[in-house]
Order: C-alpha cells, then structure tokens, then sequence
C-alpha cells in the first residue's frame, strides 16, 4: 500500500511537470489555401519559437484549413504578448479566426451532478493525477448525494433546489458560475434540461455526458430498453450543450461489446465505463485547445 501511494505522488508529480511547461497554444480556422503550414512555421521560426506539437487538418469539402499548435517560447527573442500580437498581420492575411492561450494553465471548472457520482469520482481523481489542467471550483447539485464525495476532496458543494421553481434554480447557478469566474461547465449525470439561456450563455463551454442510446432509448432506464432489445454495442457521448437537447457537436464517443449473456447489471457496468472514459476524454481535449467547434460538428485533435 506505501509502495502505491509513493508510485502514485511521483506519478502525479511527474504527469504535473509536463503540463506546466511554459509557452502557448495557438489554436487556428481558416479557409483553405497553399502554404499555410509553412508560413505559419516560418513566423514561430523568425522569432526563435520551436513547434513541440502541430495537429492540422484539411476539409477538402468545405476548403477549410483547422489547426492547433504547441508552441515552446523559452528561446523566443521577443516577449509572448509581443509574439501574439504580431501574428495578428499574419492571421488577417489568412483571413483566419485564432486564439491563444498561455502554457502553464489551469481552466476553471464547476462540475454540477444530481445522483450518480462515477463521472464526478472519474473528474476529481484524474484532476488530483494532473492528468488535465483543471481547477474544479465547486461541485452544484440539484440533490445532497454527491456531498460527502466533494468534502473528502476539499471542493464546496452547493445544493440548489430544483423541484419547486426551476427558473428559480438556475439563476442561481448561473449566479455561483459568474462568482466563480467559471470557464467551463461540466454536467456529470446532471439530470436536469439547461434552459435555453444558459445554453446560449455557455455556448462551446459547457459539456455533457449521455448513454448514446439516444434518441433510440429515450426516457426512464435507458439500459432496461436495451436489454429487451437486444443491443450489440453500447456507449456514451461527450458533446457540447446547446439548446437542442442531446445534439451539440460531438467530441468524444466509447463504445463497448455486449454480448447475450450480460445482464442489465452488467449493462449498467459496462455503460458507466463508456461515460467515465468519454467524458475525461472530452474535458481533455477541450481544456487542452485540443477542438474546434464548426457549425453543428466539433474538430478534435487527440493527444
């Protein structure tokens, strides 16, 4: 047990080390046309900055160029704000949308839960690892469940009552998401339709996890439905909230094999791996830069 916990701290350490490296991520669209990789690469290299990392990708149908780029500036002859504002010239003859974000970082995140707690188990575990650079600010729920779990990990826990005035409720979330200076919104199992205010107001920001039974195996005991229908495959998907309920841009999907003689229990089982895994891997890639959303899909590049 010592043993463990030590790999475990010098895992955490180590993982922790990496992601606090310094420098940027550029994150780019624009139309499509030739040369954009190689003038890109040539103004990091004018200004001494080394490319750890250049994902692209080329939308033939739609002549679209997406990127995203690790930029290591320990080296770089100017200062970072210097660097970012002279590829301004550079972005607007590409006629590109970009962003910037500095490396080390930390995202703010509120996670917000009603009962079932392995997604939020799944989130405090692989942020306490360093595993992605999140700062869980609180956890909201609409019930008391997942209480005694945010106060073992030192995380404030607010209970906002939705049963009564539901409207009501979500001001006042809204309220603990703008005191918090939130930057990402998580909905682990969170139960509850987001009004389409807030969907708007957190647009590209707020993520969700669902059984991808969906819209097949709507309502009451999804996996109950699946059983007696004999599925081959089960699964869960991240994706990003908008106001169509269940249909924001995809970023991460798991699937996994069922077989005849798996029972709903194991269903179940099977099911939470799929959502713990899928969503870890969406917050991931989206605190990471690592998506673009474009109209109704979202662009991933996997670490």
């Amino acid at each position: 047990m010592i043993t463990s916990r030590v790999s475990l701290d010098l895992f955490s350490k180590l993982v922790q080390v990496v992601e606090m490296r310094e420098g940027l991520i550029l994150k780019l669209s624009c139309p499509d046309k030739p040369g954009l990789v190689s003038r890109i690469a040539s103004y990091a290299s004018e200004y001494q900055a080394n490319l750890v990392e250049f994902n692209q990708f080329t939308d033939r149908e739609r002549d679209a160029f997406y990127a995203r780029l690790e930029i290591d500036t320990s080296n770089l002859d100017i200062s970072q704000d210097d660097f970012m504002a002279g590829f301004s010239v550079l972005g607007k003859s590409l006629d590109a949308d970009w962003h910037f974000r500095r490396l080390p970082y930390r995202m703010r995140t509120a996670v917000l839960v009603t009962r079932t707690d392995h997604c939020l188990n799944e989130i405090i575990w692989r942020a306490q690892l360093g595993e992605m650079p999140v700062e869980i600010t609180s956890i909201i729920g609409n019930r008391e469940d997942c209480r005694v779990i945010a106060e073992k990990a030192g995380i404030p826990f607010h209970f906002i009552e939705m049963k009564e005035n539901k409207e009501v409720g979500f001001q006042d979330v809204d309220s603990l998401l703008e005191e918090q200076e939130v930057q990402l919104v998580v909905l682990a199992r969170f139960m509850q339709i987001m009004p389409e205010w807030m969907c708007e107001k957190y647009q590209g920001k707020m993520i969700n996890i669902h059984h991808s039974f969906l819209p097949a195996f709507i309502g009451a005991n999804p996996y109950r439905q699946a059983y007696e229908r004999g599925v081959k495959l089960i699964g869960a998907t991240c994706h990003y909230v908008t106001s169509e309920l269940d249909a924001g841009p995809i970023i991460e999907q798991q699937v996994e094999r069922v077989h005849h003689h798996h029972s709903v229990h194991d269903l179940v089982r099977l099911g939470r791996d799929c959502e713990r895994s899928a969503l870890a891997k969406g917050i991931r890639y989206h605190v990471q830069d690592r998506t673009i959303i474009d109209g109704h899909r979202a662009i991933v590049f996997p670490d």
